[in-house]
């Protein structure tokens, strides 16, 4: 890797290097996360049977149903979600895709090279109810 994609180096307007800002792989996971779970018409991100125990527990994985890898051309970002019926597939993949791009920019001045969505489901209104009554528990 010719420099390693999650690190910043931060200059004063002279030219003075302050020093490196290091982000870690799960902090853009989360980032992505939170942003593609905002986007309207995504029921809910993919998780597996670990993070679905940690969140019956009371904790909350925002990376869930992400995974990231840092290579040499950049940052690939690949999404795993339901979405709701009746929505327009390619368009909210389209938003997704704009969000996690904008609101990892936004927060680490970081741009990602791939935002790949993965739609793994559709979540039907009765499913809906049933997610919701699950993440009141």
């Amino acid at each position: 890797m010719e420099e390693n994609m999650s690190m910043l180096e931060m200059t004063q307007e002279n030219g003075q290097t302050l020093g490196k800002i290091e982000i870690a792989p799960e902090v853009i996971e989360v980032i992505a996360g939170i942003a593609a779970s905002e986007v309207e018409g995504v029921a809910q991100m993919r998780g597996n049977f670990a993070t679905g125990v940690v969140e019956r527990l009371g904790k909350k994985n925002h990376g869930k149903g992400i995974r990231v890898e840092l290579t040499d051309e950049g940052i690939k970002v690949d999404v795993y979600c339901l979405m709701n019926f009746g929505v327009s597939i390619p368009t909210v993949a389209q938003k997704v895709q704009d969000n996690i791009r904008q609101t990892l920019y936004n927060m680490t001045a970081l741009e990602a090279e791939e935002v790949n969505v993965h739609i793994v489901g559709v979540a039907f209104e009765t499913q809906k109810q049933e997610i919701q009554e699950y993440e009141e528990q």
